[in-house]
C-alpha cells in the first residue's frame, strides 16, 4: 500500500530487513527517507513501472508490497507484537489495550479483522513468538527459566513450561537438554 509516499511492506521483522530493503532500494536508485520495520518513506514518487520492479525485488528477497488495507492492519499487529517479545519489552498494560491504542481501532473489530486474514487469533500469534524467542534465548543466552519467564510476562516458570510443552511436546529443561546433547 502506498500513502504519502510510504510503502507497507510484509515480513519485515528484524533490523537485517531493514537493511536488506534499504539495499534494494539503494540499488534500484530509489531515494528514501527512512525504512523501519514494516515500511519505506520514500523521497520521491514512483512510477507503476518502478513499483513492479520494487516489488519484484522485494518478493525475491521474501518481503511484498502490502496493498489490502486489511493485512496492513494485520501486519502492524504482527509488527507490533514481534517488537514486544524480540525486545522482551512487556509492561502492567494489556496488550489488546496497547494494541487498540496503537493502531486506533477496537480490539475486537482488530482481532475478526487478524482472525479472518491469518487463521488464527492474536493470542495464539503472540504465544507462537513467545516460544520462538524462548527457544532462542535457550540456545544462545545463559538465562535461567525463571529469569525468561520474567523476561516474556509469564505469571510463574510453571506457567512458561506448561504452555511451552503444550506447544512443543518437550519441556523447555527437555528442549534445553536436547541441544546441548
Amino acid at each position: 500500500m502506498i500513502n504519502n509516499n510510504r510503502i507497507v511492506i510484509k515480513n519485515m521483522v528484524c533490523p537485517r530487513c531493514i537493511d536488506s530493503v534499504s539495499q534494494i532500494f539503494d540499488d534500484l536508485k530509489i531515494n528514501y527517507e527512512n525504512v523501519e520495520i514494516g515500511h519505506i518513506k520514500l523521497n520521491q514518487n514512483v512510477s507503476a513501472d518502478d513499483l513492479k520492479i520494487i516489488d519484484s525485488k522485494l518478493k525475491s528477497k521474501g518481503f511484498e508490497i502490502l496493498e489490502d488495507e486489511k493485512t496492513v492492519i494485520v501486519e502492524r499487529i504482527k509488527q507490533l507484537i514481534v517488537s514486544k517479545v524480540s525486545t522482551m519489552s512487556f509492561d502492567n498494560s494489556k496488550l489488546s489495550d496497547e494494541i487498540s491504542r496503537t493502531l486506533g481501532y477496537n480490539y475486537s473489530y482488530l482481532s475478526r479483522i487478524f482472525s479472518a486474514v491469518e487463521g488464527k487469533s492474536i493470542e495464539r500469534f503472540l504465544m507462537n513468538s513467545k516460544i520462538q524467542k524462548i527457544k532462542e534465548l535457550i540456545r544462545y543466552e545463559n538465562e535461567s527459566l525463571k529469569q525468561i519467564s520474567f523476561l516474556l510476562n509469564y505469571n510463574s516458570p510453571s506457567h512458561m513450561s506448561n504452555h511451552f510443552k503444550k506447544e512443543t511436546g518437550m519441556t523447555p529443561s527437555q528442549f534445553k537438554k536436547n541441544m546441548f546433547s
